[in-house]
This record gives C-alpha cells, sequence and structure tokens, in this order.
C-alpha cells in the first residue's frame, strides 16, 4: 500500500491503543504486513499480541476494543476489520484506497518509488576494483551488476552516491603482468623453454606485447595516454604501457555493460602521496603494533580477530591489507561516513583486519566501517556444460565472453541478460549463469518474462492511441471500475515498489528488485490473460487502460534502476 495511507493506518492505530496502554510506560511498534493468503484481507496487525502480554490481559479483548475504535475512524481507508486466530487483526481497505496507487503513478511517472530518506547525506561504494592484469571475469560482472544496482538504490533514496573503481596497480601481479608481457615480446610463448612459470598465458599477454612492439599509444579512461617505448629490455615502459592497455580494456568491457564510475583510486597513489605510512605510523603512536620475529604485529585481536596479523613483513614490505586501511581513512577523510565495499568472498579474511585497522588509527570512524557485500562465485553453463576457460583470458570466462554469448552477438541484448541474472539472487548464494536460458524467449528466462510484460501492454496501449499527450490524460479517468480480484492484486503489488526499493537499498540487496519486477510480470501476465482490456463498456476501459499505463510506468522505473531496457516489442 502506499506510504502515505500506511502511515493514516498507523496513526489510527496508536489513537486505537492509547487508551489502552496510558499509564504504563509501553511504546509498541505498529507492524502492518500484508497476509500471505489474500482471503485474510490486505493489512494484518498483531499489536493486540504485542501488548496483550505486558498489560495481561486477553489479546482477543484487546484486539474487539482496538476494532471498535478503528471502525468508528476508518478515514475512508478502511473497509473492515475482523480478529483472527488470537488476536491478529484483518483489514480490508475500501476499493478507492487500493485503486488510488493508479493516480500517484501517473502523476511521479519515473520518480514513482523515490524517496528523500539519503537528502544531503554521502555514500560511497566502491566495486569491481579489479587488478590491471587481465580481462574482466564473471566475478567482476557479478560485482558490477550488484554494485551499480546498488548505487542506484541508493540514488532513489536522495543519497550523493560516488561509484569508485579502486585499482590496485600495485604489488607481486603487476611484475607478473610486466614479465608475462616482456617474454612475449621477445618471441616466447606459454610451454617455450624460458617462459616465465608464474606467467599469464592468456592471448591478451600476446596482443599487447604485440602493441608495445609496435609503439602504439594507449589511454585509461582517466588517465594520461601512455606510448609504449618498443623495446622489450625496457621493464618500465612495457609495466606501464601493459597496466594502461589492460584498464583501457577493462574500462570497454565495463561500456559494453552499461555501468560508468565516478572516481578511479589507483593503490600506488597511497604510496606516492604517504597515506599508507601515515596510516601505519598513527598506528604505531596509538599503541595498536608491537614488533616480533623482525615483523610489524597489528593488534587485532583487540577488535575481534582470531589472531593480531603482520602488517609489515621482516623485508620491509606491507602485507595486502595494509594500503586498504590507508585507502579507507581516504575514505573517511573525503567526508564519506558511509562507504560499502562490493567484493568476492575470497575477501572474507580482510574484513576483519580492515576495520580493526580504521579502529585503530583513532579517527574518529564508526565501528563497522565500511559496509560489505560479498559475493559468491559464478558459474557458467554452455549447451549443458560447464565453460571454465576462454581462450583470450587463458584461464576463466571473460565479462565480454558473457555478454556477447547471452545476445548471440547483440551487445544489447547481451547485457539486460547479464545484468538482470547477476542480480537476481542474493549476492551470498552462488549463482548458476546458463546462457541457454538468457537466450530463451519463455518464461524460464527472466529478463524476457519482464521485457515482455512491457511489450505487452505497450502493445494493448497502441491499439488505444499511440500518442503519449492522448495517453497522459489517463491519469484522470475514474478509476472505480477496478474492483475485479486480479485487478485488486495487481494495485496491490503496483503499491509495493516504493516500499521495495526502500528495503533493498536498507538490506544491501539490489535481488530484491529483480524478485519484485519477477512478481509484478507475474501480475500482469495473469491479467492480461483473465481479463480483456480494450472492453465495450468505455468506463471500463479506460480504468484498464490507466492501470496498463500505471504498471508499464513501474516496470519501466524498475528495469532501468538495474539497467536493463524496457522495450516497446518483442
Amino acid at each position: 500500500m502506499l506510504a502515505e495511507q500506511k502511515q493514516i493506518i498507523s496513526t489510527l492505530f496508536q489513537q486505537a491503543i492509547q487508551p489502552i496502554i496510558s499509564g504504563t510506560e509501553l511504546a509498541p511498534t505498529i507492524i502492518l504486513e500484508r497476509p500471505r493468503d489474500a482471503s485474510h484481507g490486505d493489512l494484518a496487525c498483531n499489536i493486540a499480541m504485542q501488548i496483550a502480554k505486558p498489560l495481561k490481559k486477553n489479546p482477543r479483548e484487546l484486539a474487539q476494543a482496538i476494532v471498535q475504535h478503528l471502525l468508528a475512524n476508518p478515514a475512508s481507508i478502511i473497509a473492515s476489520a475482523e480478529i483472527a486466530g488470537p488476536g491478529f487483526i484483518n483489514l480490508r481497505l475500501t476499493d478507492a484506497a487500493k485503486q488510488a496507487v493508479v493516480k500517484t503513478i501517473l502523476q511521479a511517472g519515473a520518480s514513482y518509488g523515490k524517496g528523500q530518506q539519503g537528502h544531503g547525506q554521502k555514500v560511497i561504494i566502491e566495486f569491481v576494483s579489479a587488478n590491471p592484469t587481465g580481462p574482466l571475469h564473471v566475478g567482476h560482472g557479478r560485482q558490477a551488476a550488484l554494485g551499480d544496482a546498488m548505487s542506484a538504490l541508493f540514488e532513489a533514496q536522495g543519497y550523493d552516491v560516488t561509484r569508485e573503481f579502486y585499482y590496485n596497480d600495485a604489488g607481486v601481479q603487476i611484475n607478473t603482468l610486466a614479465l608475462s608481457v616482456q617474454a612475449r615480446a621477445k618471441g616466447l610463448k606459454p610451454g617455450d623453454a624460458g617462459w616465465p612459470e608464474s606467467a599469464y598465458n592468456g592471448d591478451y599477454i600476446g596482443e599487447i606485447a604485440h602493441d608495445f612492439l609496435a609503439k602504439k599509444t594507449v589511454a585509461a579512461s582517466d588517465g594520461m595516454p601512455v606510448t609504449a617505448s618498443g623495446d622489450s629490455d625496457d621493464l618500465v615502459s612495457i609495466k606501464n604501457f601493459s597496466v594502461t592497455y589492460l584498464r583501457n580494456e577493462q574500462d570497454i568491457d565495463l561500456q559494453a555493460f552499461g555501468v560508468k564510475f565516478d572516481n578511479y583510486y589507483l593503490e600506488t597513489s597511497l604510496y606516492k602521496d604517504g597515506k599508507v605510512e601515515a596510516t601505519v605510523e598513527a598506528l604505531k603512536a596509538a599503541g595498536k603494533t608491537y614488533e616480533q620475529d623482525g615483523a610489524l604485529w597489528l593488534r587485532t585481536t583487540e577488535y575481534g580477530d582470531d589472531k593480531d596479523r603482520v602488517m609489515k613483513k621482516s623485508d620491509g614490505t606491507y602485507t595486502y591489507f595494509v594500503p586498504d586501511v590507508a585507502y579507507h581513512v581516504v575514505k573517511w577523510q573525503r567526508g564519506f561516513t558511509k562507504a560499502i565495499n562490493v567484493q568476492g568472498s575470497d575477501h572474507h579474511g580482510t574484513v576483519a583486519r580492515v576495520r580493526a585497522g580504521l579502529q585503530g588509527v583513532g579517527a574518529g570512524i564508526a565501528k563497522g566501517y565500511p559496509d560489505y557485500v560479498l559475493h559468491k562465485m559464478v558459474t557458467v553453463m554452455k549447451n549443458g556444460e560447464e565453460v571454465k576457460i576462454s581462450k583470450r583470458a587463458g584461464s576463466y570466462v571473460t565479462v565480454r565472453d558473457l555478454i556477447e554469448w547471452s545476445g548471440n552477438g547483440d551487445i544489447e541484448k547481451g547485457r539486460n541478460a547479464v545484468r538482470f541474472f547477476l542480480i537476481s539472487r542474493k549476492a551470498d548464494t552462488e549463482f548458476v549463469f546458463d546462457v541457454d536460458v538468457a537466450l530463451s524467449q519463455s518464461d524460464e528466462n527472466p529478463v524476457y518474462y519482464v521485457q515482455y510484460a512491457h511489450a505487452r501492454i505497450c502493445s494493448v496501449l497502441a491499439q488505444y492511441s499511440n500518442d503519449e499527450a492522448v495517453l497522459a490524460q489517463l491519469q484522470t479517468v475514474d478509476l472505480s471500475p477496478l474492483t475485479a480480484p486480479r485487478e485488486a492484486s495487481l494495485l496491490a503489488t503496483l503499491s509495493d515498489y516504493p516500499e521495495t526499493l526502500q528495503k533493498a537499498m536498507e538490506e544491501l540487496g539490489p535481488h530484491q528488485v529483480a524478485f519484485y519486477l519477477r512478481d509484478l510480470a507475474g501480475e500482469l501476465h495473469s491479467y492480461y490473460n483473465a481479463e480483456r482490456v480494450l472492453v465495450d463498456d468505455e468506463a471500463t476501459k479506460m480504468a484498464r487502460l490507466a492501470l496498463m499505463l500505471a504498471t508499464r510506468q513501474v516496470l519501466r522505473n524498475g528495469l532501468a534502476l538495474i539497467g536493463v531496457s524496457a522495450p516497446n516489442k518483442m
């Protein structure tokens, strides 16, 4: 139901229980939920059972008193109220209250579902953050889909959102990349004598080497162009060219995926700007470190870790979580008091260490900062078999592979399928991506099922008028004919959309939007099969057209939020 209607009913309940709890310290919360069984009504409330025990009274008797008060003051919203079981209060709403959502949607348009809960607040959402050592794999794709949808959810609630990509452009993996490209530039290939044991074996390494020897120029979206020296002995030039080359490749993949970042942050800048050293010194000054066996340790057990962790190894290099601590100190200093990281579940071990380090620096950083959304792996199936290797990547399936396969060469279709599929399950559950399902035009394909609902509505509306200005006039029609059971169910689902978005944001669960869209499409298809829209009765026809227009708007809003198109034809 609409938020304002829910607030009115909550107020009515508060007024009803006030004489009952007067003189006590009780301050119960009014919880209104939709019953699982529609025959039980439109809303259910357990307030009588909440207060019965502390008041030592019979919950059904309390419920009776509350119902009498509600029915004496129904506020044109409550049609009936009845008591069920041990003291549940089931409400039925008036037809007008249920139908009001249509006009609300048509007046709000693309803004329907949005709120201002986060107005004036900043949030930074970091996702993908791949090492620039190869093409983006399907795990990065899941991060991109989750992170971008999560960003859109926060924006929908009024937050000032920054999408950030953190480049791990320092460390052993970058050196391995440079040595791999150098070996290919010198004419070696995987399997040859002299090929580095830890080298990357994908075809992309040969492509980089070819362009390096050709002295080509490459540039990432946020950086200066880099021109290759062409000298296979110039390891510094090879490293700089290779990193920039792959950053540009990742940019291209992300563009194909429809994801755009507001900022890119380089790990190397943390060292250049002295942020890592400053963080270590702050931890030392706070007494949170000690030296043992030639290494510097962080007292992470003070913050719930199972053992203390090495920060600086005996060879003078930092362990991988130390720059992460410095990076999050910088996030806090940039004014992001709320930060969310979308990462693979293999980062689980760093969560406690990073948070311990942030508490230890004594910068006033909130406990539990940052929030983490850890996703599990994606298994790719094609032609009934698991696909593990991409020839170009050498050891994994790339995002580009998945987009191309899922669209059969059509990038937009592939992007729609991949983005919808990769948020259609909770992040912490493993996901099997079946390319054959993504290509199918059936109810089994969730993105097709939802998009087809939108296209179906467009077809019905086009039979009435192709003029959007004419369709806009539907927001003024009489909605009272919308009383059929299928109509009531569809209206109820439409009214759930704003609350769905808010809950998905609060729980960092964009999968809830995919679930909702599937449910809404199901309601639409059921209604379409049960009722004719363009009937002879003019009043009924116009009301049903308005309902179709409202449903189309909500489908559009939801699909846009998760980065999926809403085609007019299928």
